[in-house]
């Protein structure tokens, strides 16, 4: 399957952002999708994950402000980003793995192994 994440952007401080991941190829329905991110100097870390169950687990930082979702009949994740802090800064990456659970996500990014190729967030103060 092949990936592509779009929506990146700069934006003020307390602003929204929506990312899009669209995935080709095959039917998308039975990955787990995570977002995750890497700001300048720093590791990449889990942001978010939907299982195709559509559970849905975020990290503490982001929790209440971002919102994860899935449209499998158009082969989409989304990533709805609100009150955008300066630390939210990163490249996002969208990543799918197929899951044999419908509950099955993971926030270890070396469980995926499809990633698209990211998109630059910038959060001005």
């Amino acid at each position: 399957v092949q990936l592509q994440a779009s929506g990146g952007g700069l934006v003020q401080a307390g602003g929204s952002l929506r990312l899009s991941c669209a995935a080709s190829g095959r039917t998308f329905s039975r990955y787990a999708v995570g977002w995750f991110r890497q700001a300048p100097g720093k590791e990449r870390e889990f942001v978010a994950a939907i299982s195709w169950y559509e559970g849905t687990h975020y990290t503490d930082s982001v929790k209440g402000r971002f919102t994860i979702s899935r449209d499998n009949a158009k082969n989409t994740v989304s990533l709805q980003m609100n009150s955008l802090k300066p630390e939210d800064t990163a490249v996002y990456y969208c990543a799918a793995v197929q899951a044999y659970s419908g509950a099955y996500y993971s926030p270890d990014g070396r469980e995926y192994n499809y990633w698209g190729q990211g998109t630059l967030v910038t959060v001005s103060s």
